[in-house]
């Protein structure tokens, strides 16, 4: 059995928007939604019960990074978890094409790295960073990539500069497309399907060494 980066009874909060939030309850921690965040601490929890780990989802769907730095405190500092799982961009390019409402490059790295600045300055928290991604369906979604494209490319740089571990969600989840049309990953580009919250599961228990 492999050995986690995750220590027994530490806290896991995943941070993000509607592909994190997934239907997740506001009422009770343990109800984390249908998606991603509740497979991994499903998964994880069957493959090691022994380490005990805490699981929190604070995904909230529409977000984008101006909203998580306004809830950072709350929403984060104040939970003093000891990983922060965050997952966070496509808003920020969406909201550019459906209400003509853009964030630039520049604005969205700056808003990341501050909230990254504040959780490495007021806690001890290991970070994981998924970066956004859009899959070409409908057709339109292709004309994200010049949007988002430079998005991602400042998420990866702010891996490096915080030493995070990094999940390349958008290039991995292009190649699966190779396998299965993008549809059956997110059935509109943006919102994985069953397979689609299984897939990213999968690659965050890998990059935290738990399976």
């Amino acid at each position: 059995m492999c050995s986690p980066l995750i220590s027994a009874g530490q806290t896991v909060l995943f941070q993000g928007d509607s592909i994190t939030d997934a239907g997740r309850s506001r009422d009770h921690d343990a109800l984390l939604g249908g998606g991603y965040a509740n497979l991994v601490a499903a998964w994880f929890g069957m493959l090691h019960p022994e380490l005990q780990v805490r699981f929190l989802n604070r995904g909230i769907s529409g977000n984008r990074v101006c909203d998580l730095q306004a809830r950072w405190q709350a929403d984060c500092l104040d939970l003093k978890p000891d990983w922060v799982s965050i997952m966070i961009g496509i808003n920020d390019t969406w909201r550019h094409y459906d209400r003509n409402d853009p964030t630039s490059a520049a604005a969205y790295a700056a808003g990341y790295r501050e909230i990254l600045q504040r959780t490495r300055a007021e806690s001890s928290a290991r970070v994981i960073l998924l970066e956004p991604f859009v899959l070409p369906y409908p057709e339109d979604r292709k004309g994200w990539r010049e949007d988002l494209d430079p998005k991602i490319a400042a998420v990866r740089d702010l891996a490096r500069e915080f030493g995070a571990l990094y999940i390349p969600l958008d290039g991995l989840l292009a190649a699966a497309a190779t396998r299965r049309e993008p549809a059956f990953w997110a059935a509109d580009g943006v919102h994985p399907t069953q397979a689609g919250h299984a897939f990213i599961a999968h690659l965050w228990l890998q990059a935290v060494g738990a399976l």
